[in-house]
């Protein structure tokens, strides 16, 4: 009795898997890459999104402190009796420059004055003519660590001629208020203005 033994052939693979494979590592490694562009990119929007809510805060309060400041601060520095409605007592070109200056910050409103009002908040030393928060009000609020803005923020007040209908015919000012607050970071910056009409006892010049 002969034994018959049958021949099995295999086919050839030719390296498909092998390819298959590389093309799906390959699109997981560029899927992946791209989500983690995308997380970065999304975490730094949302880091600067917050520090530019920490600079709008500061300048509001910046702005709330400058009102403070015109209308009835009740501190040893006060100089809230400066400003009337009538009055144009301290104010000049040059926004009394000088921490030890009673008139710093008091600007006269002119055209050729706007690039000096934004140049005035930039400075911020001890011959600034801008005023740091809380210097005529006596107020406070933390700066420099963590989440909070990296320094206090800054204004100026300038003197603008009251306009409104039914005005006496003498003249009459009101206050328009240029504020800039920080984030933690001192590239982010936020100014906000606004017009204040100071509800006093007038007195004369």
């Amino acid at each position: 009795m002969s034994l018959k033994f049958a021949r099995i052939t295999c086919p050839r693979q030719a390296g498909s898997a092998l390819l298959v494979s590389m093309v799906m590592l390959l699109i997981a490694l560029v899927a992946g890459t791209s989500m983690a562009g995308i997380a970065f990119v999304q975490e730094k929007a949302a880091r600067n999104q917050r520090d530019r809510i920490i600079a709008l805060q500061s300048a509001e309060l910046a702005l709330a402190d400058a009102e403070r400041d015109i209308e009835n601060s009740t501190a040893a520095t006060s100089r809230s009796t400066i400003f009337s409605p009538n009055s144009s007592e301290g104010f000049s070109e040059q926004c009394g420059q000088g921490d030890s200056n009673i008139y710093q910050g008091l600007c006269i409103s002119t055209v050729p004055t706007r690039s000096e009002i934004i140049r005035a908040l930039s400075s911020t030393g001890a011959n600034s003519p801008s005023v740091p928060f809380g210097r005529f009000t006596g107020q406070t609020m933390p700066v420099g660590n963590g989440p909070l803005p990296c320094r206090l923020p800054r204004y100026v007040i300038e003197l603008v001629k009251d306009n409104t209908p039914g005005q006496s015919t003498d003249t009459r000012y009101l206050y328009r208020i240029t504020a800039v607050g920080y984030g933690a970071h001192s590239r982010t910056q936020v100014v906000l203005q606004s017009v204040y009409r100071k509800a006093a006892i007038e007195r004369t010049n």
